[in-house]
């Protein structure tokens, strides 16, 4: 029987109320629930807040944990009562349909990978609010990768780790100062299974160690067509502090990270062995799993008789690697003696020294002195490498050129593939909607081609500046109602939630800020000159307010003072109740203001963004870039489609650079953001805004998404590593 025939028991006959019925729509809810392919689909969400929308708040928008709440009897009661029936089952079998499909583009362009699937490496991944295993753009990159291989139809395989108590939950004490608090995730309520081998067991992988052996046991998510490994240490057999090894994401010493990346790396490739997945092409998202391609190697010769340089060469053929750091200290480097304690078995099956091992993770293979570079062994072990901007990839060609002295900067083989954003998962349903009625039928299995957004522009003004305000009026009351339990968590008077619960001005300018608080993206740049922005937030003609979220890493006491900077000014009388911060950042509060900001703002240290993504998310939704042209915005700016901070100059010293570009922010809000935005006709619509909406669709929204990002991995890297052809075969350079 095919997976989209009707079994026997769904072709019985559903009476209301029969016990049959009710158990049947139970199971289908949870089968839908147990795909994450529902969380990019809106109405199959509107479907599940409608069962309960307090509790699916309460419940972090999480179908599983929400139904287990539900008996058969009182789902299909509710069913009834909001008549579901017809909802479920087409949520059902579109799922069906969508995993059954084989008319995609990957099967008509990666047919090669059909046998040899793409292993994808991340140390995290950001897919929904839901499964809390990532922190910041890095997984929802990741995630957004794999959703978008799945719509596509490309195989692919991901590998990652299962943290139970995933990143950490932001509250701010009174004095705005970060707390972190971990909590632990209940397995059941996650959609994953224990993965299993060909012979139907549980997988385990053991890796060894000089300090003992290393077990994991692993979990098997579905992320529409794609599945997802996670390894979880937290099993018998390993040392208490081993079990606790994947409890955090980037949590522990240097140590706590060579043995989570051993897990990544090493471990990753003995789940797709033991699931029988021989890959085509491996890809290291970041450095962190790096350790596969070692053991890689080790599998081509005690596979196939190869010696370890003609296994290497077959791994780098097969291997690529991204990298997202701009900055040399956010590599992960080891000394020798935990890649000794860590690598030792491994080195010894693979016949090298460790003088040789450590030679691998060295820029110079012959100084004693420097330690090894998970980054360095990536590089070495790939041959095709990319960064993630054309600027980036400057950077990163700049950055490691001593890897290749023979070679003039211009010719060191990193290229650059842009990130995009994952389409479906940021548009908000109402701009959905709007898309529906007015781009080209079948749109949304085209987003990655630019003649589908063309017909932007024909969309009556009031109709897309009035879907804007309702989106911008959806986010008021989400921040709003956030920031009222912010008050009375730390105990607020009644008058101060009260307050906090008519915070900010729908007919105001709102400009939106959310992210990693790493210092230098310089989030408290905004308030460099106090006086300044008092004069900005005083003005009752032309108001302005800010939006403000974010996490800073636990050990980073700078970015924790940048969030106490800005927390704290909800206490100034001339500022209070139009500069707010959001606390608890994740993909949520993330959805929410990229759906709703009028502005996104953006201002980095140029050049220390690889590229960001968040305010590609805005684009989709209406609002506007003013960001520094630095990462993506730095080749999708084009003076029509957003605003500039600065002309994409640097400065030798920090301190110039901040002050130059503090400046260039004030001006270009006083003089281009302000009066284009409040530049009204009689009708009430800032018109020259709307077009700037419309060339910011129109000539961002397919270049900056996953869609076009996969493909392009695709063409330009995953075919020529697996041996079949392409259009393409290189990533590109410059």
């Amino acid at each position: 029987m095919s997976q989209t025939e009707a079994s026997p028991k769904e072709s019985r006959p559903q009476s209301q109320g029969s016990e049959l019925s009710a158990e049947l729509l139970h199971e289908k809810c949870t089968e839908i629930a147990r795909n994450l392919w529902w969380s990019w689909h809106s109405e199959v969400v509107n479907l599940f807040r409608d069962l309960d929308p307090i509790r699916w708040r309460q419940l972090d928008h999480n179908p599983i944990a929400l139904l287990a709440e539900f008996t058969p009897e009182r789902l299909e009661a509710r069913a009834g009562e909001l008549v579901l029936y017809s909802r479920i089952n087409q949520a059902y079998r579109q799922l069906k349909e969508y995993l059954a499909s084989n008319q995609t583009w990957g099967a008509t362009n990666a047919g090669v990978l059909g046998a040899s699937p793409v292993a994808y490496f991340s140390a995290e991944f950001g897919i929904h609010e839901s499964v809390p295993i990532y922190s910041g753009g890095l997984g929802v990159l990741s995630g957004d990768h794999i959703k978008s291989a799945s719509g596509l139809g490309i195989p692919l395989v991901a590998i990652g780790l299962f943290y139970d108590q995933g990143y950490f939950r932001q509250r701010l004490d009174d004095e705005s100062y970060q707390v972190e608090e971990y909590q632990d995730t209940l397995v059941e309520n996650l959609p994953m299974e224990p993965a299993v081998s060909n012979d139907g067991k549980p997988v385990t992988v053991e890796i060894d160690t000089r300090d003992g052996k290393l077990f994991a046991k692993v979990w098997l998510m579905h992320v529409g067509r794609i599945n997802l490994y996670l390894l979880d240490c937290d099993v018998e057999g390993n040392k208490p502090e081993d079990r606790e090894l994947t409890s955090r994401l980037y949590g522990g010493d240097t140590r706590t990270r060579i043995r989570q990346e051993l897990v990544l790396g090493i471990g990753g490739m003995r789940v797709l062995r033991a699931c029988g997945i021989t890959p085509g092409a491996y890809h290291m998202n970041e450095g962190h799993s790096a350790f596969a391609g070692l053991e890689a190697i080790r599998d081509f010769m005690h596979v196939d008789g190869l010696d370890f340089d003609e296994a290497l060469r077959e791994v780098a053929h097969r291997s690529v690697f991204t990298t997202h750091t701009p900055v040399p200290a956010g590599h992960d480097r080891f000394d020798s003696a935990l890649i000794e304690e860590h690598i030792g078995p491994l080195r010894e099956s693979l016949g090298i020294s460790l003088h040789q091992l450590m030679g691998l993770g060295r820029v110079d293979p012959q100084n004693e002195n420097e330690s090894f570079c998970m980054t360095v062994l990536a590089l070495k072990l790939s041959r095709r490498a990319n960064a993630v901007s054309s600027l980036h990839g400057q950077v990163s060609r700049r950055m490691w050129a001593h890897l290749w002295p023979w070679r003039v900067e211009e010719e060191i083989p990193i290229g650059h593939i842009t990130n995009g954003i994952h389409i479906p998962s940021f548009l908000a349903f109402q701009m959905r909607q709007l898309y529906d009625r007015h781009l080209p039928a079948g749109w949304a299995s085209r987003m990655g081609e630019s003649e589908v957004w063309q017909s932007i522009h024909q969309i009556d003004p009031g109709e897309l500046w009035e879907t804007h305000y309702a989106l911008k009026n959806l986010m008021l009351t989400f921040v709003r109602r956030r920031v009222s339990r912010q008050c009375r968590r730390r105990g607020e008077s009644d008058e101060a939630v009260e307050a906090a619960r008519n915070v900010l001005n729908p007919n105001a300018l709102t400009i939106g800020f959310a992210r990693r608080f790493a210092t230098y993206k310089r989030a408290n740049l905004f308030m460099w000159d106090i006086e300044r922005l008092y004069e900005l937030l005083d003005d009752t003609d032309r108001p302005v307010q800010f939006i403000f979220a974010g996490k800073a890493h636990p050990a980073d006491e700078p970015g924790k003072r940048f969030i106490q900077q800005i927390d704290s000014l909800r206490h100034d009388p001339k500022i209070s109740g139009k500069v707010v911060f959001v606390e608890d950042y994740d993909i949520n509060v993330g959805r929410h203001l990229v759906q709703g900001v009028d502005v996104w703002l953006n201002n980095p240290r140029r050049p220390l963004e690889a590229s960001g993504t968040s305010g590609q998310k805005v684009i989709l939704n209406g609002g506007l870039n003013c960001s520094v042209l630095d990462g993506w915005w730095a080749e999708a700016y084009n003076g029509m489609n957003g605003f500039a901070i600065g002309e994409g100059r640097t400065h030798a010293s920090d301190e110039v650079a901040d002050h130059r570009d503090s400046e260039d922010l004030y001006q270009v809000l006083k003089n281009q953001v302000i009066p284009t935005f409040y530049d009204c006709d009689s009708d009430g619509l800032p018109r020259q805004w709307i077009t700037m909406m419309m060339h910011s669709i129109g000539s961002l929204a397919w270049r900056f998404s996953a869609h076009r990002m996969v493909m392009d991995y695709c063409r330009s890297a995953y075919l020529p590593a697996a041996g079949g052809l392409s259009c393409d075969m290189t990533i590109r350079v410059g």
